[in-house]
């Protein structure tokens, strides 16, 4: 089980403006900011966003690098799959396939895909 994910943003604040309205939706938010200097020694800086149970995502300034990464964030219902794509893609997100059933990874799997500002896949999953 994982607890959270570290991504490192090219460009911090362009990353909090696109995560702050494309997982609104899903009921994450930005909740906090770590001081790097409060932990060991070289720690970066964080901002982390939480589901109001814990932080579960987090940026970090550095290199982004494209197709690195996928991240699926769980949807509650296809209608919040639908809203999170609308957010991502009206903060700047990229279409990498828009909402619709993908029964080839199993039934009533529905999901919709995005490039985040550094190229980093997202897919908002709702199962069932």
């Amino acid at each position: 089980m994982l607890d959270h994910v570290i991504l490192a943003a090219s460009d911090v604040d362009r990353s909090l403006a696109f995560y702050d309205k494309t997982l609104a939706p899903l009921g994450i938010s930005h909740a906090v900011d770590f001081d790097g200097a409060a932990g060991p020694e070289g720690h970066p800086d964080l901002k982390g966003y939480s589901d109001g149970n814990r932080y579960l995502f987090w940026l970090r300034e550095g290199a982004g690098v494209a197709g690195t990464v996928r991240i699926g964030f769980a949807a509650a219902s296809r209608e919040l799959v639908d809203a999170a794509y609308a957010a991502a893609i009206a903060s700047g997100g990229t279409d990498d396939g828009a909402p619709g059933d993908r029964v080839y990874y199993g039934p009533g799997y529905y999901a919709a895909n995005v490039l985040d500002p550094d190229g980093y896949s997202l897919e908002f999953v709702c199962r069932g």
